[in-house]
């Protein structure tokens, strides 16, 4: 039985808290499995060929995006999670929806709609990726959303504001508590961090806007980047460049699993209720943690506050104001679902004072859910001169 490979602190199917709407078991695969492969199919998750992680889609073919940078945090997830003893299939979910409601054009877009709606509760990615699995997404005809399980939907929500988590029920309790949530999802959290910190050093280099000689005084890469020349006296290039990628990579890895299983260890945690209570327990340790705040304040102050990504980025917080504006204002430009989502308490007189915050919440909805392009595509259409399509 598959549950029996996993520790008494892993998250297991017969111990879950369940989903929102109760449905059969599956029969030929685990509960976390079928949560996996909803993912997988959802709308949002083929959206994110086509969603910025540093560089906008039409920048280039080899740049990472929201769905390559997905796959690679579950990849590393995964991998982790075996050698743990935790349940991989639900780090594998965690990771592959994590990101499912980013904005167009990455944090900067995140950033420019939270702006936007400062005076209706705010916009954050990590609680609109909840949001389309409960609710936007649309596959089935028995509930909204995809319907995923307790734990999968508590790893999505990594992080959220106690005004929120008071709306959240149970899922939110933690925060308000301060619990931990499980280990596969503490996990998926730090997988994502090493996936987008060494892939944004590959993609800057590709790109141009940072050099090698530029992260020889960071010690992570010049440490890995100085082994690989040992080793391979003639190296140099792209393949120099993977291999110290691919290094950092493995030493982030192994140093987060000797430091992970030392501190379960310490903790003596036996069981997922001992994890709720205990310190986080997945993480680096203190040298290597050191290291990777070094590679992160690198890659802030040279790749993401280039003045040429700063150009796109500057375009793209325009280009989402202007959409959210155009649509708040005229909720009729809207396509029609998004239009019965705006107007839905319009003329409840009971609901009327909150019918803005409805309005601007689908408006967030809409442009959340967009691609890159997509967004440039409706921006031209609404405000271009000559577009009539």
């Amino acid at each position: 039985m598959v549950e029996q490979r996993y520790a008494g602190y892993a998250v297991i199917d017969s111990r879950s808290r369940g989903r929102q709407h109760a449905e059969a078991p599956p029969k030929a695969r685990s509960e976390f499995q079928r949560d996996r492969d909803r993912i997988i199919h959802s709308t949002a998750f083929r959206r994110l060929e086509y969603k910025t992680q540093v560089f906008v889609n039409h920048e280039g073919d080899l740049f990472r995006t929201r769905l390559t940078h997905s796959i690679e945090v579950a990849q590393i997830a995964r991998s982790v999670a075996r050698a743990l003893c935790l349940n991989d299939d639900l780090v594998e979910a965690i990771a592959l929806a994590h990101d499912l409601g980013h904005t167009p054009f990455g944090h900067a877009g995140q950033e420019a709609l939270d702006a936007c709606m400062k005076d209706h509760g705010g916009f954050e990615h990590n609680l609109q990726s909840l949001r389309t699995v409960d609710l936007l997404e649309e596959r089935y005809g028995a509930f909204d959303g995809l319907n995923l399980m307790y734990e999968t939907r508590e790893g999505i929500l990594k992080h959220c504001p106690p005004a929120k988590a008071l709306q959240l029920g149970d899922l939110g309790r933690r925060f308000l508590d301060e619990r931990r949530p499980s280990l596969e999802a503490q996990l998926t959290n730090l997988a994502d961090e090493i996936a987008y910190n060494n892939h944004d050093v590959d993609d800057g280099l590709r790109s141009g806007l940072i050099d090698e000689s530029m992260l020889e005084g960071v010690s992570l890469y010049a440490r890995h980047a100085a082994a690989a020349r040992e080793e391979f006296p003639a190296i140099s290039g792209r393949r120099l460049v993977s291999e110290t990628v691919r290094r950092m990579i493995g030493a982030l890895v192994e140093d987060l699993l000797e430091e992970s299983g030392r501190r379960i260890r310490e903790a003596g945690v036996a069981t997922l209720a001992d994890v709720h209570v205990a310190p986080p327990l997945i993480g680096f340790s203190p040298a290597m943690q050191a290291e990777n705040r070094e590679l992160k304040t690198f890659l802030r102050e040279n790749l993401y506050r280039h003045y040429q990504v700063l150009r796109m980025t500057n375009k793209a917080r325009r280009i989402i104001g202007e959409l959210f504006d155009a649509f708040t204002a005229t909720p009729r430009l809207l396509p029609p679902q998004y239009q019965q989502m705006a107007d839905r308490d319009a003329c409840d007189p009971v609901n009327a004072v909150a019918a803005p915050a409805v309005r601007a919440r689908a408006v967030a909805d809409y442009i959340a859910g967009m691609t890159d392009r997509y967004a440039i595509k409706e921006h031209r259409r609404l405000f271009g001169v000559g577009e009539i399509d």
